[in-house]
């Protein structure tokens, strides 16, 4: 699970077993269509998780959040791999 920084300062939001291949995939333009329209600026954090379903439900609730709370999420965080418990 990723949040990276996008164009006009817009927090997106995926998942993926290999975080630097995707990140590359949305850099190079084949990556979600969000990311094609605003292109990434840079990752901001990446989260490890146990299994694809908790990678789901993580990215959820952070689609939820209003931009205010993902960027104190971030902040929080660094940038660096965390191992959140999730339920």
């Amino acid at each position: 699970m990723y949040l990276i920084l996008c164009r006009r300062g817009v927090i997106y939001t995926g998942i993926a077993r290999n975080v630097a291949v995707r990140y590359a995939q949305h850099v190079a333009g084949a990556g979600a269509r969000y990311t094609r329209a605003n292109p990434p600026s840079r990752p901001l954090v990446k989260f490890a998780c146990l299994n694809q379903s908790e990678a789901s439900r993580m990215e959820a609730a952070i689609k939820r959040l209003a931009a205010t709370n993902k960027r104190k999420l971030v902040d929080k965080t660094g940038t660096v791999v965390r191992k959140l418990p999730f339920g």
